[in-house]
């Protein structure tokens, strides 16, 4: 028997559904402001719902961080300054003019 993965169980602290929520709303907020089509860059309101679920990923990530120091505390951080990242971005495309 296969063990199930703890990404649906939303009880239980999940580093893959952090990563696929967080990459989900980016990649989301990349098509809806008209990525592949430079010149046609613009802001949506419906970014909105992605920067949000970027902020569950975000928490996502923040629960998974251990209170003993460690290089996965380390790594951890480092995932928490990615999402951060993602956040600016997906706020500097939905006012983009």
């Amino acid at each position: 028997m296969l063990p199930r993965s703890s990404i649906f169980r939303l009880r239980q602290r999940s580093l893959l559904r952090a990563l696929v929520l967080s990459l989900g709303a980016f990649l989301v907020s990349l098509r809806l402001a008209g990525f592949p089509h430079i010149e046609n860059l613009h802001g949506s309101r419906w970014q909105l719902v992605a920067l949000v679920v970027a902020l569950w990923g975000m928490a996502e990530t923040f629960r998974c961080i251990n209170r003993k120091w460690s290089l996965y505390h380390a790594g951890i951080l480092l995932l928490l300054y990615t999402d951060l990242m993602i956040l600016a971005m997906i706020v500097s495309l939905a006012i983009y003019p």
